[in-house]
């Protein structure tokens, strides 16, 4: 039996092709997919046999963020009600409560200025959908709070949310 198989030569299993297929799920929910793309690679990996095949289907994504990138690692128990906050206060508030937190404590931890800015260019874009419409885009404030409280589920557990079809006016790099 010959041992000098290279290491991408060798077959894949199910436990290998679920962080694959998570990944591609996380680039269409970022837009780098469409969904024929995301539907063609899922199958690619799903049929793959070995780690070449395998690696090849994610080649061309940006590589999955890790803490290390992120910045200060995981977000601390204080960092993620801040972050849900932002959200929340967004439907009372509009733009003003989140950005005052992303002001005040995003200085402290990104995860919060991410998420703040994120809730911030959300609110501002519905402000400017509501009066170029004369008012009429205000029925989409009902959405609204369906979306920010769905965000401030997803800043609770420690994950990032980013709302569909936004002007990204904010970053989240500090100035």
């Amino acid at each position: 039996m010959d041992s000098s198989y290279a290491a991408g030569d060798l077959r894949v299993s199910d436990a290998e092709r679920e962080p694959v297929i998570q990944r591609l799920q996380g680039a269409y929910a970022e837009g780098r997919l469409d969904e024929d793309e995301f539907d063609m690679r899922v199958q690619l990996a799903m049929t793959a046999k070995t780690r070449n095949d395998l690696g090849a289907v994610t080649r061309d994504l940006v590589p999955a963020p890790t803490a290390a990138v992120q910045g200060s690692g995981a977000p601390t128990g204080e960092d993620r009600m801040l972050a849900a906050a932002a959200h929340a206060v967004a439907v009372p508030t509009l733009f003003v409560g989140p950005l005052l937190l992303m002001l005040l404590s995003g200085k402290r931890s990104e995860y919060v200025r991410r998420q703040a800015a994120e809730a911030v260019n959300f609110q501002v874009t519905l402000l400017l959908l509501t009066i170029v419409t004369f008012g009429v885009g205000g029925i989409v404030y009902a959405v609204a709070w369906v979306l920010s409280a769905v965000a401030a589920v997803f800043a609770l557990t420690g994950q990032t949310f980013r709302y569909p079809w936004i002007l990204r006016l904010l970053t989240s790099s500090p100035s």
